[in-house]
């Protein structure tokens, strides 16, 4: 047998294979003109599912603008598999492997069609032999391999092993037909080579076809004659044949469409998704989810980019406490009612409080809006963005939680999510030795938001009076609004109380335009994120024949520079303005990313840096950065009564006191955000870990340790007088 170093030197004559080989001049008339109609109902199917999209609601902010950058790096994405890779490495490898296998196996068919259909029409030749042959039937049969493995990993995770997020109620007979339609084409194409090489009883320079001829040797063994093989061969050819041609057809009608729509929803992703929302519009009797129209086109095109992975599922700490929210499916579930409707089925509710509808309300008011759903997602499907538009409508019908509705009330009234008189915004200043200056009266480097619950909760009012200390011990010019400050919105927001949010982004943006500072800096994520992300998105002209939303602001807030308190503290300690030596405490702590801070605006070192600043030995959870595990208290936890077992708070202390690599030894439960303490201090109670962990901020660990540099300094060394 001739090695293929030795083929290289073949005539180019003799190195190549026949096409159409027994097929026949009918045969291959018949192939065409079904091809044909493949590609036309293709087509077709695909223009028709694109006009689709154009009935959605216009996008609030541009989607599609520097369109080849975005084409660019959605084809870095998608063909890197990098978001595939995260959480499940199997998994990224699996479809690696078929989708490199599947694009090969297009791209080799595709240079055969222009080698037989343009360029030996136009030329008399053909660039079909020789070396570029042998090059070309070992690569499509090595890639053709990975593509037949690839999907033998998949077959086995959905069927062997039963992997429990791929299976749920939108779990249907596409989805196995869709895997098996791509394994049968592999296989088969492998078949349909083997039987093609025993038909002409092994071409020596064949073997560059490994798979191809180890299926001809194997159908040998069996008794398959080179005649049999020769008589059997077009219809093996013919099954392969129509097989691949009723998969193109098939592509828009079902889940194979998700490899043409997951591309189109990369390149249409916002970088900002989540941590801003889309606007509304100026006119207040616009519907926000009455029908399917009223979504977004992004939103559509996220229902079929979807591929019922379930790594949203996964991911989703309301699911994971029992609560009847699965992201996977409440977009599935928008999809499958739209099809519905354009198939002439009876409008329902799109969103609704205890009648029939495509979701109910419960479903909404269990999520957390922590986007660990959207950082899950392998193809950018924004979830965020259709729960925060069905919220609007939940507010607009008024299907709330009367608790939320107490929330709303409470904002309207007092500026606060607690209720509490505004003129006693600033009282936890009082218990201070020094005074905290008026940001309304003087000129300030930093204007300090201090937020709801650092003003008025006790336990959380012990972080603003760390943070205070910390900021006045390092010579930081800083004030705060006192009763001119209210609550920053962003969390009324997520749960669809849009025009509720927009007052208080008027009221505060007023305020910051009356005083003189240089940047602001939050106690709060959330209101880190809504300053620095939400409020000058809102243009204020659009409602300014709106006697409820009388603002006196011209168009957007140009905005200022906005930081969390941890990234502020952090220059302190590394300039040296608050003098730490970094073993002042001992403790062993494990730390918990706030949703808002780490995947909302991707802040993960800075309170790491202070905790480890101190001297405390950090341990990190399995569950960290950007997989971290929500406390349970965004998009209106905080103010729900829930019967989770367990609820979001006792499984992360759980995860805290028994997953880290030191189990049983940390000592402190660190966090950086307001809602947070309150959600785990809570957690503490009801999870019986009291005498098991205490709960703090970074801030009290910070004053801890400078108290004790104070307390453990050397006095200094008296001089003698003159003389």
């Amino acid at each position: 047998m001739t090695p293929l170093a030795g083929l290289l030197f073949q005539s180019g004559a003799e190195v190549t294979r026949p096409t159409f080989w027994r097929i026949g001049p009918i045969g291959k008339v018949l192939f065409y003109y079904l091809a044909a109609v493949a590609i036309g109902v293709f087509l077709v199917g695909s223009y028709q599912r694109v006009m689709q999209y154009t009935e959605g609601r216009s996008e609030s902010f541009p989607r599609l603008d520097e369109l080849p950058r975005r084409v660019v790096a959605a084809g870095r994405t998608v063909l890197s598999n990098r978001t595939l890779f995260d959480g499940d490495v199997v998994a990224g490898l699996m479809h690696a492997m078929v989708m490199w296998g599947f694009l090969t196996l297009l791209i080799a068919t595709t240079i055969l069609g222009i080698d037989m259909d343009l360029y030996r029409p136009l030329t008399g030749e053909s660039f079909f032999t020789g070396q570029f042959y042998l090059s070309y039937s070992f690569v499509v049969d090595a890639m053709g391999l990975l593509f037949v493995v690839g999907l033998g990993v998949a077959l086995y995770r959905r069927y062997g092993v039963r992997t429990e997020r791929l299976w749920d109620r939108h779990t249907g007979l596409e989805d196995g037909a869709f895997v098996w339609a791509l394994f049968a084409l592999g296989v088969g194409g492998y078949l349909t080579e083997g039987v093609r090489i025993l038909g002409q009883s092994f071409p020596p320079f064949e073997t560059v076809s490994f798979v191809g001829w180890g299926v001809a040797v194997a159908l040998e063994r069996i008794g398959v004659t080179p005649d049999a093989a020769a008589t059997v061969y077009p219809v093996v050819w013919w099954a392969h044949s129509l097989l691949a041609l009723a998969f193109v057809a098939a592509i828009p009608m079902g889940k194979p469409f998700h490899m043409l729509a997951s591309f189109a929803n990369v390149v249409a992703r916002d970088d900002d998704a989540g941590r801003r929302l889309p606007g509304i519009p100026g006119d207040i009797e616009a519907t926000n989810a009455e029908s399917v129209t009223d979504f977004s086109w992004k939103e559509l095109l996220d229902q079929d980019a979807c591929t019922k992975c379930g790594r949203c599922s996964s991911v989703c700490p309301a699911n994971a406490s029992g609560r009847d929210l699965d992201p996977r499916n409440v977009v599935l579930d928008l999809k499958e009612y739209r099809e519905a409707r354009d198939a002439g089925s009876e409008a329902v509710p799109i969103v609704a409080d205890g009648t029939e509808s495509v979701v109910d309300s419960t479903t909404l008011e269990s999520c957390m809006a922590c986007m660990a759903c959207m950082d899950a997602c392998p193809v950018d499907v924004e979830h965020l963005h259709s729960f925060t538009r069905m919220n609007r409508q939940l507010v607009d019908q008024g299907d709330v939680d009367p608790n939320l509705q107490d929330t709303f009330q409470n904002v309207m009234r007092e500026g606060n999510t607690l209720g509490n008189p505004q003129r006693e915004r600033g009282a936890w200043t009082e218990d201070l030795t020094f005074d905290v200056e008026d940001a309304r009266e003087t000129e300030v480097e930093y204007l300090w938001y201090v937020g709801d619950y650092p003003s008025y909760d006790e336990r959380n009012k012990k972080v603003a009076k760390s943070l205070a200390t910390l900021l006045e011990r390092a010579g930081v010019e800083y004030g705060i609004l006192y009763e001119d400050e209210q609550y920053d919105g962003n969390d009324v927001r997520r749960i669809g109380e849009e025009f509720l949010f927009l007052q208080q982004a008027g009221h505060h943006v007023e305020t910051f335009e009356d005083c003189e500072f240089d940047k602001i800096v939050c106690t709060d994520p959330h209101s880190y994120n809504t300053f620095q992300n939400e409020y000058p998105e809102v243009d204020f002209e659009k409602f300014a024949d709106d006697p409820m939303m009388a603002v006196d602001v011209d168009g957007s807030w140009d905005g200022a520079p906005v930081y969390h308190w941890t990234q502020v503290v952090e220059e302190l300690v590394e300039s040296g303005a608050l003098d730490l030596s970094g073993n002042e405490l001992d403790y062993t702590v494990t730390y918990h990313d706030p949703c808002h801070l780490g995947r909302y605006n991707d802040e993960y070192e800075a309170p790491r840096e202070l905790i480890e600043a101190t001297g405390c030995e950090l341990v990190e959870m399995p569950r960290n950065r950007d997989d971290s595990f929500c406390c349970g208290g965004g998009g209106g936890g905080l103010w729900l009564d829930f019967d989770d077992d367990p609820k979001p708070s006792e499984e992360r202390l759980r995860e805290a006191l028994q997953d880290t690599e030191t189990a049983g030894e940390v000592e402190k439960f660190v966090v950086a955000c307001p809602m947070c303490l309150t959600m785990y201090e809570d957690g503490r109670k009801t999870g019986g870990y009291e005498d098991e962990i205490a709960v703090v901020d970074v801030a009290e660990l910070l004053v801890e340790a400078v108290d004790q540099r104070t307390t453990t300094e050397p006095a200094a060394v008296a001089q003698p007088a003159d003389g």
